[in-house]
């Protein structure tokens, strides 16, 4: 091959190859200026963490029908402030507020909170951030009666 056949050269990427990279790349950049327009990008950022949660009921203490003992068991450290117990007795409040459950305002792996409680209460501990964002239910305790 010589040079000047080289430069006379016309082949190349045909035009419908590149109308349609063209079409695809416009697609993808609306795609993700839609995403934060739209406000998108904000909720996969405001999850709810996870975690699991355990109960242990112990009957006939003071005077309710007894203890529920919450236990976090495992997953991501919440701040005790946005994690709240919630009951049909009159169990309502934040982690941080009822009872004693140790000076750390972190809520972790192996920390507990026992709560007086009905025998037909139903128990949740829910998650409710302190920006406002949307809450979530991760655990939760039925009672023997109810």
């Amino acid at each position: 091959m010589q040079v000047k056949e080289l430069l006379n050269d016309d082949d190349a990427v045909s035009p419908v190859i590149g109308v349609i990279l063209m079409v695809a790349i416009t697609v993808i950049l609306a795609a993700v200026i839609a995403t934060f327009v739209l406000g998108l990008g904000e909720q996969v950022s405001s999850t709810a963490p996870q975690a699991s949660f355990g109960f242990d009921y112990e009957d006939g203490v003071g005077g309710l029908d007894g203890e529920l003992t919450a236990t976090h068991n495992g997953g991501a450290t919440i701040d005790a402030n946005e994690l709240f117990i919630r009951g049909s007795s009159g169990t309502n409040g934040a982690w941080s507020d009822i009872g004693s459950y140790g000076t750390s305002s972190e809520i972790k792996a192996g920390s507990d909170l026992t709560v007086e409680v009905n025998s037909d209460d139903t128990v949740r501990v829910t998650y409710e951030p302190s920006d406002g964002g949307d809450t979530a239910t991760l655990g939760k305790w039925t009672g023997p009666d109810a």
